[in-house]
């Protein structure tokens, strides 16, 4: 591959000519006393000649550079050659003596500038040798991965054909809406490829910027330029960005029937599977080890499509009830690990029970009534989650905080959100970003931060322009990467795609719909709890109404917090500080 001009290093050259008058011979060694290049006959001679017999010759690639020859602006008969360390900047042997230098310590400039340049050339080998070539991998490997999607969803697209031949007329319609699903996916995950790729060629270009400023240090033009180069620091190489592989989508066939007809040619869905970082080897230059940008790719099992066994019951059915202990209303419940689960009232008491009902915790501190740390202010609803690794993590809406309690119960600040009040908190099961709803003066968003409590995303606004959120009071994360807030102001339920686009509105089957309590599970359905007519609504992944799984003839009374367990039961907590627990998928 050519190199660009900007790319070709200041010192290449066809070849390396000797330094000595009237020799072309090729170099090989350099003077660094002389600061000239010499081919092997010259270099022998060099070292017989008893005025140039104690100079040091060493091969060129390890020579010192020649420092540019400059008379001091103070004592303009000396020439600069020292380096003050004190004050960092080149002087004469003059200046030693002066006020501003006495008792300093000075060095000889030649030799900080070649430790300087030995610094240079080490970073330009570890780009060179390490974070170039891993990038270019990287670009092969997103390259394949196109290829594996394509090839997977023109296999989607022919099964789903095969199935609309065996309908006849009758699917051809519907066989049109898939394929454009099919599509519309393909398109997504190739723009994500895509975003991959440019996000490497991006990072590519800044190393090629990195290696220039460097060659810029090595050889100054005057001792301005040199003064620049000593004082400066490594610059810091950044680690090679996370790429993700993607999870294809999976084609699930349907079952012959006229009765209705899009069911039964399948459904396209994306497995609840993690992505895997891309696997980059560690760095080995110079005997240092970097730790990898990525992490190893691990060998993934196939998961069976539990879309294909389970479907929504004819009837719903009560499993268990119990009363929480210590909790007047049971406003929030987030599943734990191990049948443990954590149960919270709107003003900040937060209890964790067994399957039983009984009370194994509370978060408590001194000065707070029946010992309850009041940890999340009135009006914070779905104010706490537990993320996968089995923490519970709150907001602090008064401090503006997030914190985090871990399984041996040490309570530490997690995430500081600024100006901006947290009131609500999902932790994600796709890939443990957590995302939370958050009010300031008027305004409102959801935020959404990796698992490590780095910010990358801000929800805000519709594709015109308008507020999206008044009041995010419960927020949670559907299969298909959707974000799902309650907006109790809005007396709406808030749903927008993983980009922050919105998708829609549901608003009830009436004009007083009060939304509180949200849920997803793992056909996508999206539940939601309405505190005026006493029911639980049951919409489908695209807010459709299907139905009013939860009403008072199942003894559901003023529903205020929903949540599926991993048997995919349903929870609901109530007003009367009861949990109930029912069964409606089959």
């Amino acid at each position: 591959m050519a190199l660009s001009e900007s790319q070709i290093p200041p010192d290449a050259q066809h070849y390396l000519v000797c330094g000595t008058e009237d020799c072309e011979k090729n170099c090989q060694f350099y003077c660094n006393d002389c600061h000239q290049p010499k081919c092997q006959q010259c270099k022998d001679k060099h070292k017989k000649n008893t005025e140039t017999k104690n100079h040091e010759i060493v091969p060129y690639k390890k020579r010192n550079r020649p420092l540019p020859v400059e008379k001091c602006k103070i004592h303009p008969t000396k020439h600069i050659d020292l380096f003050c360390e004190e004050c960092q900047i080149p002087i004469c042997s003059k200046c030693t003596g002066t006020k501003e230098h006495r008792g300093h310590k000075v060095t000889d400039l030649e030799m900080v500038f070649a430790e300087k340049c030995s610094l240079f050339h080490e970073e330009i080998a570890k780009i060179r040798g390490y974070f170039e070539p891993t990038s270019e991998n990287l670009k092969k490997e997103i390259a394949g991965d196109v290829i594996e999607i394509q090839k997977i969803l023109d296999g989607i697209r022919t099964s789903m054909k095969a199935e609309a031949d065996s309908l006849k007329r009758l699917v051809d319609t519907v066989t049109t809406d898939k394929i454009e699903q099919v599509d519309k996916k393909e398109q997504s995950l190739l723009k994500t490829l895509s975003g991959q790729n440019q996000e490497i060629d991006d990072y590519i270009n800044s190393l090629n910027d990195l290696i220039q400023t460097y060659y810029g240090y090595l050889s100054p033009s005057n001792i301005e330029e040199l003064t620049f180069s000593l004082q400066s620091k490594n610059l810091i190489i950044r680690p090679i960005p996370e790429t993700f592989k993607p999870v294809p989508p999976v084609f699930t066939a349907g079952q012959y029937s006229k009765q209705d007809v899009a069911k039964l040619l399948g459904k396209i869905t994306v497995p609840n599977t993690k992505s895997e970082n891309r696997k980059i080897k560690p760095m080995q230059i110079a005997s240092t080890q970097l730790k990898p940008a990525g992490k190893h790719r691990k060998q993934v099992k196939e998961i069976p499509d539990v879309n294909q066994t389970l479907c929504l019951s004819s009837s719903v059915t009560k499993v268990r009830e119990y009363t929480v202990p210590g909790v007047d209303c049971v406003n929030h419940i987030s599943l734990g690990k191990s049948g443990r689960h954590w149960v919270s009232n709107h003003i900040g008491k937060l209890v964790q029970t067994n399957l039983q009902g009984t009370k194994l915790q509370k978060i408590k501190t001194s000065g707070q009534d029946e010992g309850y740390y009041k940890i999340a202010s009135v009006g914070s609803l779905g104010y706490h989650t537990v993320t996968q690794n089995g923490d519970l993590i709150y907001t602090d809406k008064d401090n503006k905080v997030i914190n985090r309690i871990t399984p041996d119960n040490t309570i530490t600040e997690f995430i500081k959100t600024g100006d901006w009040e947290p009131i609500s908190i999902h932790s994600s099961n796709i890939n443990g970003d957590i995302l939370v709803g958050m009010v300031k003066g008027g305004e409102a968003k959801v935020t959404r931060y990796n698992k490590t409590g780095i910010e990358i995303q801000n929800i805000q606004r519709g594709n015109k322009g308008q507020e999206l959120y008044d009041l995010p009071y419960y927020i949670t994360e559907n299969i298909n990467g959707d974000v799902c807030v309650s907006d109790g102001d809005k007396n709406a339920v808030v749903v927008v795609d993983k980009s922050g686009e919105e998708r829609f509105f549901y608003r009830g089957q009436r004009l007083d719909f009060y939304p509180f309590g949200i849920c997803t599970d793992v056909l996508g359905h999206i539940l939601v709890c309405d505190g005026h007519s006493n029911t639980v609504h049951l919409l489908d992944q695209d807010g459709q109404f299907l139905s009013q799984l939860l009403t008072e003839q199942q003894e559901i009374k003023r529903p205020l917090s929903v949540c599926v367990d991993d048997e995919n039961n349903l929870w609901v907590g109530q007003l009367i500080k009861k949990v109930k627990v029912y069964k409606y998928l089959q």
